[in-house]
């Protein structure tokens, strides 16, 4: 396993990290939830992805159980919460959502509960508040830092312009900023990665947790031809994420890069995911596997990586057609 510091932070995460997105109390039990959990552990992951609004609170509360009973040592794992969306679905309250400091502590606090443990590792803001002023947000997180029950802060999806608002009002009143982003990247998706952000890497400096390396699974292959029973595009209320990525052009290009992966030898899922890391501003991409099967595909992609010479990557662009166009000056 190949270890990143997350930004500029001393922190060091696996390249390849654990998550719990619709999976967690949706398609998985305790018991493959604990199988899944301990192979990836076993192979080196140290990052263990979760929030709050995850199967609304139970899938904290699945991840807690399993390390409660794994009892692995404190110190060799990180674990994240986020906080936006709250956790009561539709019975939320004012208040019991966004990122005012109200919210984002209490959230703190339930996510300690719910986890099981006495610390979060990584505390990010799930989506940008419109409702609350950014400085609130900072100072929130800012003294979460201070009383030992979060290390480091980030945000999820939100704009280079925003994210740099976090990092002047941190600077104007010697607070800690956000040390990491959380935003989709795959093949499909890179706009924030291959150019919003880019002079944030050059500038601030920020880790990135990326979600969805494969598309919710559509870079894997496993839909070409059709979806497959108890696949995640297959889930009752889940029919938004199968229409944004089940299309025939997008179809299509898988299909074709599923015949490149056939040519060097490994598998669609493998080629994407390494696809993704071979980017240096990438510190982890986030795996949601439901399977061993499927999880030890994904950790093949480790050994992927090498094999991406550039004449390869040009063959991927030529196939995808999603490299952002970047200014001359």
């Amino acid at each position: 396993m190949e270890y990143r510091r997350l930004g500029r932070s001393g922190l060091q995460v696996s390249v390849l990290s654990f998550g719990s997105w619709v999976s967690f109390s949706k398609q998985i039990n305790d018991k493959l939830a604990e199988d899944l959990m301990s192979m990836a552990y076993d192979n080196g992951i140290n990052f263990f992805d979760n929030a709050e609004v995850y199967a609304l609170g139970e899938s904290e509360k699945m991840m807690g159980r399993v390390l409660k009973k794994k009892k692995w040592d404190r110190t060799s794992y990180v674990v994240s919460s986020k906080a936006f969306w709250g956790w009561r679905g539709k019975d939320n309250k004012p208040n019991q959502t966004g990122c005012s400091r109200k919210h984002l502590i209490e959230a703190c606090h339930e996510a300690l509960q719910r986890l099981q443990v006495d610390y979060l590792d990584l505390f990010f803001c799930h989506r940008p508040d419109k409702n609350t002023p950014i400085e609130e947000t900072v100072w929130a997180m800012n003294h979460l830092i201070q009383q030992g029950k979060v290390l480091y802060w980030g945000t999820s999806e939100w704009s280079g312009v925003e994210i740099m608002e976090a990092h002047r009002v941190a600077q104007q009143y010697r607070l800690i900023g956000p040390t990491m982003e959380q935003p989709q990247y795959n093949m499909f998706e890179r706009d924030k990665m291959d150019r919003e952000y880019l002079d944030i890497f050059r500038t601030v400096g920020m880790g990135t947790t990326i979600w969805s390396p494969l598309a919710s699974g559509l870079l894997s292959g496993k839909y070409n031809e059709g979806i497959p029973k108890n696949s995640r595009f297959g889930l009752e209320g889940f029919d938004w994420l199968r229409d944004r990525w089940v299309t025939e052009d997008k179809l299509k290009k898988v299909k074709k890069l599923a015949a490149l992966a056939d040519k060097i030898d490994v598998s669609t899922a493998a080629l994407s995911i390494a696809w993704c890391i071979k980017n240096p501003n990438v510190s982890t991409a986030i795996l949601g596997a439901t399977k061993k099967q499927q999880l030890t595909e994904n950790l093949k992609s480790l050994d992927v990586v090498k094999k991406l010479t550039p004449e390869l990557m040009e063959k991927i662009e030529e196939i995808m057609k999603t490299k952002p166009v970047l200014p001359d000056y």
